[in-house]
């Protein structure tokens, strides 16, 4: 079962296939080195992917049954940075397009996408102005890629983007499978002036073909928290955070749908780094920390 789901998907979290295979995260993570022991799949940060270094995109399917909850936490979170009357971009992705269905409720809101999936989110939000770019529909991800989408987005200038990718590295910054998808995104970043990224704990410490943006044009990252043996993606949150990255941590509902508990106090990096602030996502009722 795990071989399959890995085969299928590309990447899972042990959260996900202990969830999927109804075990512990103990009992999978002991499967999961078995397995790469054989040579099937290679261990990564809180989860397992393909063998062979560089990880393949999933299509649309897929992800969206992938790290659902830290997908819903994490939009829950960045949709509170934006203001109303503000203009950004939207990039393709299935957590953008979890972030787009709560835009749909900020007044004045204008909304630059190449996300068939995020305009479809506003399409009927009365307030929320929406601007497609032009292109080519890529169907695996049902996004606008290609010259023509690029050529749409000069000259435009926007608040902020708010991103989401493949892979998330201190070392390379946001990085995707893809190299039309690529192209678009690194579109969107020149035409915003902050970007934001939004990464499950599944992306933290992996990378991907096509680097879209660079580390030092990371404003801000949006993540749910790694679990607390996952030292690796701790040390990657970490490292981002060290060179300049603000990082909002997301609170998860529990098992069973339970609210996380009460969001701890913002943690400070050393001086001169990014800061890791918590918030409350899905059940959690609250905005972002303190500093964000």
């Amino acid at each position: 079962m795990i071989l399959e789901m890995v085969r299928a998907n590309g990447a899972v979290s042990l959260r996900e296939l202990a969830r999927v295979v109804q075990t512990s995260e103990v009992t999978v993570r002991r499967d999961v080195r078995a397995l790469e022991a054989e040579g099937l799949l290679d261990r990564r940060h809180g989860g397992a992917v393909l063998p062979g270094g560089f990880t393949r995109e999933s299509g649309f399917p897929q992800k969206s049954h992938l790290a659902t909850a830290e997908k819903t936490a994490i939009a829950d979170l960045a949709a509170n940075m934006v203001d109303e009357g503000e203009a950004i971009v939207v990039g393709a992705g299935t957590t953008t397009q979890e972030l787009a269905r709560r835009l749909a409720r900020v007044p004045g809101l204008t909304v630059v996408t190449n996300s068939l999936l995020v305009a479809q989110a506003l399409a009927h939000a009365n307030r929320v102005e929406v601007v497609m770019t032009g292109g080519t529909l890529r169907g695996s991800n049902y996004a606008l890629v290609g010259s023509g989408a690029e050529q749409s987005l000069q000259g435009l200038r926007v608040s902020r983007a708010f991103l989401s990718g493949s892979g998330l590295t201190a070392e390379r910054g946001l990085s995707t499978s893809n190299m039309l998808s690529a192209s678009v995104d690194r579109a969107l970043v020149q035409a915003a002036a902050e970007v934001v990224v939004l990464a499950d704990h599944t992306k933290l410490g992996t990378d991907t073909m096509f680097q879209t943006v660079p580390t030092d044009l990371i404003t801000r990252l949006v993540t749910d928290e790694p679990a607390g043996h996952d030292e690796r993606a701790a040390t990657e949150l970490q490292a981002l955070a060290d060179q300049g990255v603000q990082i909002a941590v997301a609170g998860v509902r529990g098992l069973g749908g339970a609210p996380a508990p009460g969001c701890p106090p913002a943690r400070a990096s050393p001086a001169g780094a990014g800061r890791i602030t918590y918030g409350c996502g899905a059940g959690g009722g609250g905005g972002v920390g303190a500093g964000e």
